[in-house]
């Protein structure tokens, strides 16, 4: 590349990134953790008193509801077993970096369970029955989906105001009820969830430790997602179409020669091998760089420019300097939750046959969190807060 070329290149590069910094955190600010979740012990309301707990299975919610899980008990098979995995791992991870019980139920009916009325005393029953929350918190989270009769409520804990009232009637609104009316129901419960968990605790699953400008890259990436296909299309195709032609047109530009300042002349494919050597011709067979040979037609002058591959899997050999080293991993021994693992890493180059190997060492597996080992819940009230929705 040319002198103009770089500069032309380098002034791109900071527009861009001054604007890409920008972007994403002004949308990482706008997206901060709500400091309104939760975390002090608040009074219940004036003549509440909470439904005595029973043994633990929640047998007093209504005929025969009993719980099996603490995350998701899917009795209408609503979900799939990699949604179920999604959605528990989601929860629990809710439940060890902020305390907050949350659990999702899906029945057939209310009258399966000796229940004709509304959904909102079955769900607070049920609710205290299971006694979900912390105790003295009273901030658990109940999402109950009743399929055949098309009506849905998230039933919150004592300890939440009468204002998150309105914050869990927009999660239903907008992320449950729009599937479910399609009859897509897992694509409602994990969407519906996911804002549920942003709604109390702040952020996303995944995000606790995301900063600024990380959280508002993944929040753009997300509502690219939710634009469709083909709509995301329509941003992200025009954007890499963008660098793709700026890309060529720094590489096709023509140049003068820097000898005489008459404009060079590029040569073809098989011209330019007769100027590459053996390492660089390699490169090229691999596609881990590619070369243009430029030409003055005056003086003679020549330059060789390099283009490294966007998608290589070779590396620069120490020895050589080519990008023809080749890098391949081998488990020696497997870590596990006790011990840790070696693994060998080996480098060998295709130019020069250069080899090396190092032995690395695998970290043990992650021991189970706390929340997945959780049998019961904390024995947390509802007053009767939350909404309530019908498709």
């Amino acid at each position: 590349m040319t002198k103009d070329d770089l500069r032309l290149a380098g002034l791109i590069a900071i527009v861009v990134a001054v604007i890409g910094l920008g972007l994403g955190y002004g949308v990482g600010w706008l997206t901060r953790p709500d400091p309104s979740v939760i975390r002090a012990a608040p009074e219940a309301p004036p003549g509440f008193e909470p439904a005595a707990n029973d043994d633990g299975k929640g047998a007093n919610a209504a005929e025969a509801l009993w719980w099996q899980d603490v995350y998701i008990n899917d009795y209408a098979d609503l979900l799939d077993d990699a949604a179920e995995a999604r959605i528990r791992s989601d929860l629990i991870e809710l439940y060890d970096r902020t305390g907050i019980e949350m659990t999702v139920l899906t029945i057939g009916q209310m009258s399966d369970y000796g229940h004709d009325g509304e959904i909102e005393p079955f769900a607070t029953r049920t609710f205290n029955a299971w006694g979900i929350g912390n105790a003295d918190r009273n901030d658990g989270v109940l999402i109950l989906v009743a399929r055949y009769d098309r009506r849905m409520r998230i039933e919150i804990g004592a300890g939440y105001s009468s204002a998150w009232d309105a914050r869990m009637q927009r999660v239903i609104d907008e992320a449950f009820l729009p599937a479910f009316r399609l009859d897509e129901y897992q694509r409602g419960i994990e969407e519906g969830v996911e804002e549920t968990i942003l709604e109390v605790a702040g952020v996303r699953p995944g995000g606790y430790d995301q900063g600024t400008l990380e959280r508002g890259y993944s929040t753009i990436w997300r509502w690219l997602q939710g634009l469709g296909g083909w709509l995301a299309a329509l941003v992200v195709v025009p954007l890499g179409g963008a660098v793709i032609g700026i890309r060529r047109y720094l590489r096709n530009r023509p140049r003068k020669c820097a000898q005489c300042s008459t404009m060079m002349i590029r040569a073809g494919e098989e011209a330019d091998d007769e100027h590459l050597d053996g390492g660089q011709k390699l490169e090229e067979y691999l596609k881990s760089v590619d070369y243009d040979v430029w030409h003055c037609p005056s003086c003679g002058h020549m330059t060789i420019e390099r283009y490294k591959g966007w998608f290589s899997g070779y590396s620069s050999c120490p020895q050589c300097s080519y990008r023809t080293l080749d890098t391949t991993s081998t488990v020696l021994v497997s870590a596990t939750k006790t011990s840790t693992g070696r693994k060998r890493i080996d480098y060998d180059c295709r130019n020069c046959g250069y080899h090396n190997s190092e032995t690395r060492t695998i970290p043990k597996v992650s021991s189970s969190s706390s929340g997945s080992s959780r049998s019961s819940f904390g024995g947390g009230s509802s007053s009767g807060g939350g909404a309530s929705g019908s498709w």
